[in-house]
């Protein structure tokens, strides 16, 4: 548990007591209940359904770099499929407009179909990458989803790594900040001209921006917490997971209610170049709703 003798001395004098995270270890590893750890008054013991050891999952320091080295390697995978996914709809836009104009030589539903073609071949690479990155991935996935503690010198080298790639995760947050703050300037200039197929070009201008943006997020947003997982910092504390509980079913169903919603205007209405708007409005109301989330959570836990 990696529990100093002092710290011992100091809970046994009544000089400190554990923190939540090792009493919920503690009553697993003797199989009784919080209660009878904290209380004083108790005096037979009170044993769990689940009494008997319960082994806790160690991380070595040669898994811990494994598991660093993969992550890094996966973030550029993960956010090239994701670029891929933003962009599959640019073909699309692009022959829908053109398609418009008196110079083009195909008709709309066939530039529809071309471009609903071209979506499913970008798209497809980029659910293969998600796949590979999933199996891959699956060594560590006790990491996310059961307790663990580490070894002796893994939480000192994820500390130095942390601090050395600080300056750059920084760095990589300002540039994708910058990208999707002037990303709309293309489209505010296309909004101007008369000729709808500038402005056509100019909003796949704008996506692309974006997505270079949102690119940059992913690279350096998975190693980044790939180093709070194994310190159990930032959002992989024990109370934010508890907050992550509650908080991903309510994700999951707004964004297939947002997914929902793209594909059946889409399709009742046949105007893909007008539908894409759900996304960005999606996004800025999945923030709020977050916010609101959060304010609910830290409300009824301090009740």
């Amino acid at each position: 548990m990696q529990v100093s003798r002092q710290a011992v001395s100091k809970w046994e004098g009544a000089q400190a007591v554990p923190d939540l995270e090792k009493i919920l270890m503690l009553s697993k590893l003797f199989g009784v209940t919080t209660d009878y750890l904290l209380r004083d008054e108790i005096e037979a013991e009170e044993f769990t359904e689940d009494a008997g050891y319960v082994s806790v999952k160690r991380v070595s320091l040669a898994q811990a770099n494994e598991f660093l080295e993969w992550r890094q390697r996966a973030a550029k995978r993960i956010a090239f499929a994701s670029f891929l996914c933003i962009i599959a709809v640019i073909p699309m836009i692009l022959l829908s407009a053109a398609a418009e104009t008196p110079v083009c030589l195909i008709s709309e539903n066939i530039a529809e179909v071309i471009g609903l073609v071209a979506l499913l071949i970008v798209v497809a690479p980029a659910v293969a990458i998600f796949i590979s990155c999933s199996f891959r991935n699956a060594p560590y996935e006790f990491i996310d989803k059961e307790p663990f503690e580490t070894e002796y010198g893994v939480e000192g080298m994820v500390k130095e790594k942390q601090k050395a790639y600080r300056n750059t995760y920084v760095k990589i947050h300002i540039v994708a900040i910058c990208l999707c703050v002037l990303s709309p300037i293309p489209l505010v200039i296309g909004s101007y001209s008369e000729k709808e197929f500038f402005t056509t070009v100019m909003l796949v201008v704008t996506m692309l921006l974006a997505g270079i943006g949102a690119m940059l997020f992913i690279l350096a947003g998975v190693r980044w917490r790939s180093m709070q997982k194994l310190l159990k910092e930032g959002e992989y504390s024990l109370r934010e997971q508890r907050k992550s509980r509650i908080k991903e079913p309510v994700s999951t169903v707004y964004w297939l209610t947002a997914t929902a919603v793209y594909l059946g205007w889409s399709f009742l209405t046949n105007d893909w170049g007008t539908t894409w708007v759900v996304w960005p409005i999606a996004g800025i109301l999945f923030a709020i709703v977050m916010c609101i989330c959060n304010l609910l959570i830290d409300h009824t836990v301090s009740r």
